[in-house]
Order: structure tokens, then sequence, then C-alpha cells
């Protein structure tokens, strides 16, 4: 049963005077500062969640087929740590690719994917609905990093957050911190969370999974100047930037730039920017977590860990953890 009772219309191509606020007021800081950056949330745009779509499935980016082998191997663990007839609440749903897996073991009774690209939304939703029908799906068209009202028909029900993929990995830790926290804030007290962790490994292979022999990750992250053409009315020269990814050892991650092959001037939205050659924007970090490290985060942002899992090669981790009432003593 799929409802798309508590959605927004979505729009069609829209001018700058009707573009999205969040996007032109990051666009506009971003290409500001020094050095320059703009928040990866908005490489999702339809064309950027079908190229993300196509990164998934590349020989050099392990971390998908890793953790959907992982989420198998859990799957009989998962049912018996999950409350039966359960609301399963996915943050940043994309395709719904790995959903089907833990739905499959769970049976939960509704299922709520969230995510801010409203079209490729609701068709996953479509998809969903078709492969349970005996289950409740109600998308959410939503920003994530704010607290997200569920729909009402879920509220009595208890709740697993879904957050796979290593997507707080994009966040700083302090970012990924409130994330958290505003996770908890959304599903509530006694609401469980079942989250996907990359860990720290070689260079050698974490690199080539962010810059990929076909080029599709360049792409995604070229893709990006595309959208703020089109949508806020910029004249980047789309061909005169190269994508960049970088092993930052110091901080444990993978950053991609965007990098200007010549000096360069542009406007967004009437404002003009220049940028020297070799000057970059950061788009984008994937932070990688030891296992350590990784519970010390989820306990900062109020969850408690409960269970985990991880491959063979010690590559990917599932943590299943609770939002446990806070304690009055240390």
């Amino acid at each position: 049963m799929w409802t798309d009772q508590d959605q927004a219309v979505a729009t069609p191509a829209i001018s700058t005077l009707d573009a999205d606020p969040a996007f032109l007021a990051d666009v506009l800081a971003g290409l500001a500062a020094s050095p320059k950056a703009i928040p990866a949330r908005w490489f999702y745009d339809r064309r950027g969640s079908e190229l993300f779509e196509a990164i998934t499935a590349l020989p050099e980016y392990y971390p998908t087929r890793t953790e959907a082998a992982l989420l198998e191997r859990a799957g009989d663990d998962l049912a018996g740590l999950c409350d039966p007839g359960c609301a399963v609440i996915e943050f940043g749903s994309g395709s719904s690719a790995k959903t089907p897996t833990l739905l499959r073991h769970i049976e939960p009774a509704a299922y709520v994917p969230i995510d801010i690209s409203g079209d490729f939304l609701r068709e996953s939703a479509r998809g969903i609905a078709s492969a349970f029908p005996g289950m409740a799906v109600f998308p959410v068209e939503a920003n994530f990093m704010a607290p997200v009202p569920l729909p009402s028909a879920v509220q009595g029900r208890p709740k697993l957050g879904f957050f796979p993929g290593s997507t707080i990995g994009n966040l700083t830790p302090l970012a990924a911190t409130d994330l958290l926290r505003t996770m908890r804030q959304s599903l509530g007290d006694g609401a469980r969370l079942l989250i996907g962790i990359d860990r720290i490994k070689d260079e050698s292979v974490l690199v080539p999974a962010y810059d990929d022999a076909a080029g599709v990750t360049a792409d995604f992250n070229l893709n990006l100047l595309t959208r703020i053409n089109r949508e806020l009315d910029g004249t980047l020269p789309v061909d005169r930037f190269r994508h960049r990814a970088i092993w930052n050892d110091s901080l444990a991650r993978i950053e991609m730039h965007l990098e200007a092959l010549d000096d360069l001037a542009f406007h967004v939205a009437g404002r003009r920017f220049t940028m020297k050659a070799g000057e970059t924007i950061h788009t984008e970090n994937s932070h990688k977590y030891g296992a350590r490290d990784a519970r010390t985060l989820l306990l900062a942002g109020g969850w408690t860990p409960m269970a985990e899992w991880q491959d063979d090669r010690g590559w990917f981790g599932l943590i299943l953890a609770e939002a446990r009432p806070h304690p009055m003593a240390p």
C-alpha cells in the first residue's frame, strides 16, 4: 500500500526566483568562502541521484555490495532484535536498493522513506510498495538534517531508523553527532537505529572508489555545477573544472573537490565570482571510522550500541543502536 498523502507536490523546472532558498544560500556562501565549499547534499537532483546509483554498481565502489552482503548475513539476527510490527524509517532512502533485504527479514508493518529528491523518492517508494503489498509505505520528501515529522499512521509503532551506505561519513564528526541527535528527536526514545559505517582501510582501495576509471564519479561531482547553472542562473564553465578525490589521512577521510583548470570568472544568481587555476570547490567528505570510533560517535549522538556485524575483511560495519533514556549518573 503506497500513499503520498503526507507529500508536497513536486515542482517542475525552477528559476532563481523560486529556487530552493537553502540551495541558493549554501551556494552563494560556499563560493564566497575561502576555501570554497558546497555541502554534498546538493548533489542529489534527479540526475545526481541517478549517477549515484550508477556509482554503487561500479567495480571500484566496494561499500554498496559489501553492506548488502552484510545485511543478508545479519538478517536473522535482526529479525530477533527488532520489534514485531515496527515502522522502518529510512533516512536518505535514494533508490532503496538495500531496503528489501532488511524488510524481508524483519517484516515491518510500515516503511517511511525520507529523501530530498522528491521524484526519485516517489518512484522508489512505488517499487517497494509493489514488492511488499501488505506493508504501508509513506514517502516523505524532506531534508533529514532537521527533525522530520513522521506520518501520523506510524506514530504509535516501535520505530527502527535505517541509515545505510555510510552516509554518516559525509559529515564532519561534529555535524554527524548533531545528525544522530536529530534522528533521535525524529524517532523518539526507545527507537532503534541500524546504521552502516565504512571503516578505515588502505588508500589504494579508498581512492579508486571515489575516482573510478569510467569517470562516473567525476560526472556526479561535475553535475553539481550543471545544477547550479540550471537552477541558480549560473554561468560556471563546467568543462573548465576537473574532479579530484584525495585521501586526507590526518582527518581519516576521502575528500572530493572540483578544481579550476584555468583562472575563471562566472556568475551565480547575479553575483560575480572568480577562481584561480588550481583552486578548488570542496564538495564532499567521506569519513572512515575504526570500530571503537564508530561506537563512540553513536554514544555521543545519544544512541547506545546493541549489536554489531562486519564483513570478513573488516572493511564495513553495521551497528544496531537504541535510544535509551539518558542516565542520571556517570
